[in-house]
């Protein structure tokens, strides 16, 4: 039954796309009746008996069963390597007994605000490559903050948006979509890009969301699933369409209306180039019976032949953390949404699933006028609040009620609320009115950057 699934998922998916979503082929009840993380370790450890694991039929793990596997994973590596750092400290302290030899149990990265991409590229080349398995901890230099994951996540948020700036040049933008992918001219060498591979290896590995707006086309070859025109739908549906309009035109006159041959005018630093699409291609016409390999080349030229260089360097770099057996389990939707979260908004599911301590409790009167006051704001201050509160606007895969708020009192409402982004605990003071927590939480949701300790 489970080798007829196979076939049947197979079949669902093809280079326009899947034909159902993949989510149908789910089993959720699953994780009630088999601990997902013990059939991962013995599927691990045993490659060619032909015993039945789960994990060979992934496409029936929900994204609460996945993560639970990638938790896992992360926790057999993170141990192995402590277990490497220790022994290298007992043979090195071996052999010179007289010094005292640090083991860390942390990758540390010591980064300022104002350099913090030269700063982070220079950490990463000199760490050994063993240490990306550890938990990753941020120190931005002169901050007295530690961290317990709140640094982390601003880390990200101000390193990739550095990152993706327009005036490094590594990745175009398309104005359509707001999407990007990799330039396909870099002002910055191959080796950057495999550093920015590893960053966004680690924002898996340390399960903190980034908002990095690649298309699904990046994880999916990370997958090794099929690239095609669907595709490019989401960097330029305007180019997509054309090429779509394309293949269904059926009349003799196509030559005459499209006037297309195997070549493509890519803009080059403000000229225009020519780029064939196969060796003599400019006097090559598209017809009828070569449209769809016109269309084929063009789609792979986009996300292939014009950026291997930069995309193998970034794959590289990306592999380097996260390589392993745990990623065969993820289809490319499901790595995305781990990577980026998702926009899914539920704020009764994150009223539903808040916790409270301390002395309040849901019906406190204050707890009242802050969950009223949130559902009134607009979506905007909602997001607002949601970065105030976690560090990233986005939202776990497995949805709000993953968030867990915990609110807490305090008890001197002249300050205003403070959140520990680490924890998603919110110290909320009991306001006495409706109208003075909307004026508090209101300015305490415009200051998200920076640390320091309460």
């Amino acid at each position: 039954m489970l080798d007829i699934m196979v076939f049947l998922n197979k079949l669902n998916h093809n280079i326009d796309g899947l034909k159902v979503p993949y989510d149908i082929f789910h089993m959720n009840e699953l994780h009630d009746y088999l601990d997902v993380r013990f059939d991962y370790v013995l599927w691990l450890s045993d490659n060619d008996s032909g015993k039945l694991y789960l994990c060979n039929y992934p496409f029936l793990f929900d994204a609460h069963a996945k993560l639970k596997l990638l938790e896992t994973d992360q926790s057999l590596q993170m141990q192995n390597a402590m277990q490497n750092a220790a022994q290298q400290a007992a043979f090195a302290a071996l052999f010179s007994p007289t010094q005292m030899v640090a083991l860390n149990q942390f990758l540390v990265l010591n980064v300022t605000r104002d350099h913090i991409i030269e700063d982070t590229l220079r950490e990463l080349r000199a760490v050994n490559p063993s240490d990306l398995k550890k938990p990753l901890k941020i120190k931005f230099c002169g901050e007295e903050a530690e961290d317990a994951g709140g640094v982390t996540k601003e880390f990200f948020m101000l390193l990739l948006r550095g990152i993706l700036d327009p005036k490094y040049g590594m990745f175009k933008e398309y104005e359509e979509t707001r999407a990007i992918w990799f330039s396909e001219n870099p002002f910055e060498e191959s080796n950057v890009y495999f550093l920015i591979g590893m960053i966004c290896g680690l924002a898996i590995y340390n399960f903190t969301i980034i908002d990095v707006p690649f298309p699904l086309a990046l994880y999916k070859k990370l997958l090794n699933e099929v690239v095609g025109l669907s595709d490019l739908k989401e960097l330029s549906p305007l180019m997509a369409n054309s090429l779509k309009a394309l293949l269904e035109y059926q009349n003799d006159d196509l030559q005459d209306i499209f006037c297309l041959s195997f070549d493509i005018n890519r803009d080059i630093w403000g000229e225009i180039v020519t780029v064939e699409l196969k060796p003599n291609g400019s006097n090559i016409p598209v017809t009828q019976d070569n449209k769809q390999e016109y269309v084929t080349l063009y789609v792979d030229y986009i996300f292939r032949k014009s950026v291997e260089n930069q995309y193998n360097a970034f794959h590289e770099g990306f592999m380097k953390v996260c390589g392993g057996r745990v990623l065969l389990l993820f289809h490319s939707q499901e790595l995305m949404a781990i990577v980026v979260g998702n926009e899914n908004y539920d704020w009764h599911a994150l009223e539903e699933a808040a916790e409270y301590k301390n002395g309040y409790k849901s019906s406190d009167p204050t707890i009242r006028y802050f969950w009223e006051v949130l559902q009134e704001m607009s979506l905007e201050d909602k997001k607002k609040f949601l970065l105030f509160l976690t560090g990233t606007y986005r939202i776990p895969i497995q949805g709000m009620k993953a968030i867990k708020i915990t609110i807490q009192p305090t008890n001197d409402d002249k300050f205003l609320p403070v959140a520990h982004t680490c924890f998603n605990l919110l110290d909320l003071p009991r306001y006495k009115t409706k109208e003075r927590l909307k004026y508090k939480l209101m300015q305490a949701i415009q200051q998200t950057e920076g640390f320091s300790l309460v």
